[in-house]
């Protein structure tokens, strides 16, 4: 007689189909990482795994902002599953850059506060990214201009402004996050922005705003009156 399937085979159908039928917003978070693992680790049950992942990083957002090497320290996840949940993430960034990319005008809106939060919101180390914008101010790139420690010693207007001037940019958003969580500016991001804003005027480029990005929240130096 042929041997019965595993018993998880059933498990992992019945998840696709609550899925399939009912969206995402029918799965415990664990369910749906368990339901990601299942297509990098097809001959296991991956539930067990799943709930360990969460117990380790703390929540679903945790995992995913995790490093490779730190997903494949827990037992059972190995380079493959810790490519596809990297990938998921980048993936999703993606979708909400190119979907802030659609706005016909984008100062500041939910698009691109959800992307800023996505990209950068569980980087271990700080970036200084420029979003460019044109005279419509629609996105025309973004781009990382720093990595590492961000204050005016280190990111240079004239560099900032160069690559804006070489995109023809009518405007510029300025975006860092800061690794420890908390958005409130420093005296530093404070002068690192006006020192960008002052010499951007001479250039007719406008500053529309400096976000900050933490792990779960954001500062925006225009929504706390904070742009001349």
């Amino acid at each position: 007689m042929a041997a019965s399937p595993p018993h998880y085979f059933e498990h992992r159908r019945r998840l696709k189909e609550k899925f399939s039928e009912s969206g995402i917003g029918a799965l415990h978070d664990y369910e749906v990482l368990e339901l990601l693992l299942t297509y990098a680790i097809p001959r296991k049950d991956v539930k067990p795994l799943a709930k360990v992942l969460f117990a380790q990083f703390g929540s679903l957002k945790g995992v995913m902002d995790a490093q490779g090497s730190d997903l494949q320290q827990v037992g059972g996840i190995g380079p493959h599953a810790a490519l596809l949940i990297r990938l998921v993430k980048e993936m999703a960034a993606l979708y909400l850059k190119a979907r802030a990319k659609e706005k016909v005008q984008i100062s500041c809106t939910r698009e691109l506060f959800d992307y800023c939060q996505t990209s950068m919101g569980g980087l271990k180390d700080e970036q200084f990214r420029v979003i460019y914008l044109d005279a419509q101010n629609r996105i025309i790139d973004v781009e990382t201009i720093q990595e590492g420690i961000v204050n005016q010693a280190v990111v240079y207007p004239r560099k900032v402004l160069e690559k804006a001037l070489r995109r023809s940019a009518s405007a510029i958003i300025l975006v860092h996050n800061h690794p420890s969580g908390h958005v409130k500016p420093s005296e530093a991001d404070v002068r690192l922005t006006r020192t960008i804003q002052d010499t951007a005027r001479l250039l007719d480029i406008l500053v529309h705003d400096h976000i900050i990005v933490g792990e779960n929240r954001f500062f925006s130096f225009r929504e706390e009156g904070m742009m001349a």
